[in-house]
């Protein structure tokens, strides 16, 4: 017990009537050493040994719902600071209430105890710093794949007598690719360097991803129609690497729906 118990002077026992069985000082009295937060921890325990506790909200709540509670900031009893209660009840073998163990600490302990690593924030700054550079190469990419097909638009229009209906895909495969990487780039962004963690974030990781495949999807189908056109003019003994393009697509096609069922399937029927 001595090697667990690290923050004694936070602990106190009440009986089954909410009388103070053992305190903070009998603790260190039985050998336990000082926490390296004790300077911390004893702000707010002034515990007298012949005051009733029964109308403690820590005590009377974990009696009545027998289980463990924690308690909601309320000020110590100098009201120079706030602190938090924890309290769990103990049953013996008739499951009778033998006693309630507490925990007493400031407000800004708890937040220490709770809180990340000391190298978290460095860690989170360098991988926002990452995702913010691979963002922005991603939108480069983009943008030179849309204005690609802006030149390849102004090519067509400029050689219009000698247009080739082949040349329209071109540009139609090469903005589809541009959307989906822009959609991912946006989500990328909101999501780890903007922190837009909204309550509806794994509907919108969905939405991402089945715009994003479909978008390839839709570019591979494209793909897939040019080479029919193609191979069915100049070559038609490679049609059939066309025709096993267009099963590659159906494929895909079938695999996304059964993602999309499975994805919406779990969400709330209000968030579908």
């Amino acid at each position: 017990m001595q090697a667990e118990i690290k923050m004694a002077k936070s602990f106190f026992v009440l009986d089954a009537k909410g009388m103070l069985m053992l305190k903070p000082s009998q603790f260190k009295e039985q050998g336990h050493k000082e926490g390296l937060l004790e300077h911390d921890l004893t702000e707010g325990i002034e515990l007298e040994s012949h005051v009733s506790f029964s109308d403690k909200y820590y005590f009377y709540q974990a009696v009545n719902e027998k289980r463990c509670i924690l308690t909601d900031p309320y000020p110590s009893k100098q009201g120079n600071h706030l602190v938090v209660s924890a309290s769990y009840p103990v049953y013996d073998q008739n499951n009778d209430l033998a006693f309630v163990v507490c925990l007493q600490i400031p407000l800004r302990v708890a937040i220490e105890i709770s809180s990340p690593s000391k190298y978290f924030k460095t860690f989170s700054e360098g991988s926002m710093v990452m995702y913010f550079m691979i963002s922005i190469m991603l939108t480069l990419v983009s943008l030179l794949l849309f204005v690609k097909c802006i030149s390849s638009f102004w090519t067509a229009i400029v050689h219009f007598s000698s247009f080739d209906i082949k040349e329209v895909f071109h540009p139609i495969v090469l903005l589809t690719l541009a959307l989906a990487t822009f959609d991912l780039v946006k989500a990328i962004f909101e999501e780890e360097v903007l922190g837009k963690n909204s309550g509806d974030n794994h509907h919108a990781i969905h939405r991402t991803m089945i715009r994003f495949l479909g978008s390839i999807i839709i570019a591979l189908a494209i793909e897939a129609l040019m080479l029919v056109f193609k191979f069915s003019v100049s070559e038609p003994d490679k049609i059939t690497y066309a025709v096993y393009l267009a099963i590659g697509v159906a494929v895909l096609l079938i695999s996304l729906a059964i993602y999309v069922k499975f994805a919406y399937s779990v969400l709330p029927k209000r968030e579908r």
